[in-house]
This record gives structure tokens, sequence and C-alpha cells, in this order.
């Protein structure tokens, strides 16, 4: 694995800037890669990473700089949880781990580096120099990943009775009525056509 210093560099480029929470999902992906046994997860390891993160924020992009997993290689999950949190499947071993920031983190800023008056500092400082154990809560679970989740190319496309869109990977909701639906016609989507 790279240093961490060489890691948040690539990270800065990714997201654009560097903060707290780019070092924090640094350091975590450092953490599940170690847990995991993967040195060289951008290479080497690569087709034997797969991490579910759990928010649309900082961190999920410190991930995929540090490890190289991507949501277009199917090697990086997204769950809409709001949590500072991510899993790490080795698929080879079939070994997971679930590595969460701790709320205590943001505290540990304030108590340490009360000096400090930019909260974004004093944070980075304190996730810097802080222990693993001080920063995450780790457990190993289990996943159930399905063929259909895996890399490569797609296991199943069917189409939409509704709206004849493609549907890939068994994403399709089958209704009771017999028809195949995607899941914006079955359930409704994120988006309403305007015409």
């Amino acid at each position: 694995m790279q240093p961490l210093d060489e890691l948040l560099k690539e990270c800065e480029v990714l997201h654009g800037h560097m903060c707290a929470g780019q070092l924090l999902g640094a350091r975590m992906s450092m953490l599940g890669c170690r847990l995991l046994e993967l040195d060289d997860p951008k290479v080497a390891d690569r087709k034997k990473l797969l991490v579910w993160v759990e928010i649309d924020r900082c961190m999920a992009d410190a991930v995929g700089a540090v490890t190289g997993v991507r949501l277009g290689k199917r090697s990086l999950k997204f769950k809409d949880y709001g949590k500072v949190a991510a899993t790490f499947l080795n698929t080879e071993t079939n070994q997971a781990f679930r590595v969460v920031a701790l709320e205590s983190a943001r505290q540990l800023a304030d108590e340490r580096y009360p000096e400090i008056t930019e909260k974004s500092k004093r944070q980075f400082r304190a996730y810097r120099e802080a222990t693993d154990d001080e920063l995450f809560k780790v457990e190993r679970v289990a996943v159930n990943l399905r063929d259909v989740d895996l890399p490569g190319s797609p296991r199943s496309r069917v189409i939409c009775s509704k709206c004849s869109e493609g549907i890939n990977d068994g994403r399709e909701v089958h209704a009771e009525d017999g028809r195949i639906l995607c899941v914006s016609c079955a359930e409704g989507g994120y988006y309403s056509p305007i015409d």
C-alpha cells in the first residue's frame, strides 16, 4: 500500500480539494485493505476487491482514489444510508469488514486541539494522528453477493414492459400481473417526465 501522504495527493486530485472527510476516507480504505490483506488494491489485487460506500460525500471519493474501485467497473457499490461507513470484501476469500467512522472522533478533535479555532483544521489534525481504534468501529460481516452484482459483462438484460427501457443484471421488478418493470415504473423514480 502506498504511504498516506501519496494517497492523500491522489485523493485531492480526484476530489478537487483536501478535507477531513478525504483523510477519513483514505484511512478507512487503508484499514479495510489491511484487514483483507490486500497490499496493492489498484493493481495486483484490483480484481479481488469490492467496496460498498454508505454516503455520497467526500469520504466516498477517497475510497475510490485509495483503492481504485469504481462504479463503472462495478467494483464500487453505493448504498445511500447517509453513514460514514464502507464495507470491504475480498472476493477470493469471501472475507468482509465494515468500517464505520466513530462519532467520538469529532469530539476527539475538539478535546485534543481546542487551540485550533477552525473546525476543519482541528478535525484534519486529529484524524491524521489518531489511532484506527480512535477513529473507527470495525466489524466482520457477511455480504450477500449475487452473481449479477459481480464486475464484468451483464449477466442478464430484459426490457421494461411499460417504458421499453433496458434493465441489466436482475434489477427488474416482477409485477403481480406478470409484467416485467424497471424500478422507476414499478415504484416511482427520482424524476418525473415533464411532457
